[in-house]
């Protein structure tokens, strides 16, 4: 478990009589892409809230970054980036306030911030829009800058949830290109998607159907399991029950 960034035994939520996470057991290595696919509702979202401090599970136990869902949570939002779907960002402030905002919540000097703000500006090439808001920043833009700014203050562990949606295919590769740098550096990466090709990204997958883990492995593992060519495939063969 000392390699491990997460590590879930029994995970579950309960909403009255509805099971929305049941009882799912997985771990994920440190510096590994794990992805953690299934279709719109299968309860991919509810469980990364609870992974991330933000929904208290009815049973099981879970460790991130080292800490516990239950009695740590202050400490694991302090070890941890989150992305969401709609990016997180001020859509009126411009990117220099987005990211001294953000890095200010995240508890940076102001050093710091200063340095992190020139550093993301450089290296997203954002010069020119540096000062303009960011709701007239091109939906790419956005997607990069949200990815930054949720790793301004180095965490051991970035949850990304569905950060892909409504976007298209040649900006999503941009936007591996930089999960596969954060990954190289060492950071850990939990994305949730419902995109089957972005399965093949990541060095391991799991698939959820409705509450339930109900396949586990590589990309290659998966597709040999099920004798099929694409994670598309897999993903049929298990709807499909």
């Amino acid at each position: 478990m000392e390699n491990n960034a997460i590590t879930a035994i029994g995970l579950t939520k309960k909403f009255g009589d509805f099971t929305a996470v049941n009882a799912i057991t997985f771990e994920v290595k440190k510096g590994e892409i794990f992805g953690f696919l299934g279709a719109n509702g299968a309860g991919k979202t509810t469980a990364i809230k609870m992974l991330i401090g933000l929904s208290r599970p009815t049973n099981g136990q879970a460790t991130v970054a080292g800490f516990d869902v239950f009695k740590q949570t202050n400490r694991i939002k302090e070890n941890i980036g989150y992305m969401s779907q709609k990016f997180s960002l001020y859509e009126d402030l411009t990117v220099k306030q987005n990211i001294n905002f953000y890095g200010g919540i995240y508890g940076l000097s102001r050093k710091k911030i200063i340095e992190k703000t020139a550093s993301i500006i450089e290296n997203l090439n954002l010069r020119s829009y540096a000062n303009k808001v960011v709701g007239d920043l091109p939906l790419g833009w956005k997607q990069r800058l949200s990815f930054a700014v949720a790793s301004v203050h180095d965490p051991k562990i970035i949850f990304l949830d569905e950060p892909t949606g409504g976007v298209d295919p040649a900006t999503r590769r941009q936007f591996w290109e930089m999960i596969y740098e954060a990954s190289n550096n060492g950071i850990t990466i939990f994305v949730t998607t419902h995109y089957m090709d972005e399965a093949e990204y990541c060095h391991r997958v799991s698939i959820m159907v409705d509450g339930k883990i109900e396949a586990l492995g590589t990309p290659r593992e998966l597709k040999e399991r099920f004798k099929v060519n694409s994670m598309d495939d897999v993903f049929i063969q298990l709807a499909r029950g």
